[in-house]
């Protein structure tokens, strides 16, 4: 299913790093950034949480909240948080059912090989539940900082 700005985002119900469920409704009347990355501890998506945690006073400041979801589990996510000091709730979707909602789980080649897996992507969903935006293959340099322009410039 292709999404699209304009429509409702797809509901989900997952566990954060501390195994309490999350949910799309939990962020009612609340700006949302959802990113989808592919791997806890990885070069790029180290570095894409890292930079969303710098800036995370200033989505606050902004009524955003920022969720990461990747198939990785709990316990994987808590040691991530630890390792690299992230004030992230970062969700776990093993099944892929939140990725194949979204529409982030994708076949992708490495080498040749083909294999499924998370397509980088940002959703940025307003207070009433709608996809506002969509950031599809984000390279990781200055993403965050786009995501808070774009943010900003739809709250005007």
């Amino acid at each position: 299913m292709n999404l699209s700005a304009g429509q409702k985002a797809p509901d989900f119900a997952l566990e954060d790093q501390d195994g309490i469920e999350t949910t799309l409704k939990s962020f009612k009347n609340k700006w949302l950034v959802l990113y989808f990355y592919p791997k806890d501890n990885t070069s790029g998506c180290t570095l894409e949480a890292i930079d969303f945690t710098q800036k995370i006073m200033e989505f606050k400041k902004l009524n955003a909240y920022i969720i990461g979801i990747s198939p990785d589990t709990c316990k994987s996510h808590q040691e991530f948080i630890d390792k690299q000091n992230l004030s992230l709730t970062l969700l776990s979707d093993p099944k892929h059912k939140t990725l194949e909602a979204y529409d982030v789980w994708k076949e992708k080649s490495m080498y040749g090989k083909k294999y499924m897996g998370v397509v980088r992507t940002t959703f940025l969903i307003n207070p009433e539940g709608k996809i506002v935006y969509i950031w599809e293959n984000v390279k990781v340099e200055g993403h965050v900082n786009e995501v808070k322009n774009k943010l900003k410039e739809l709250q005007k």
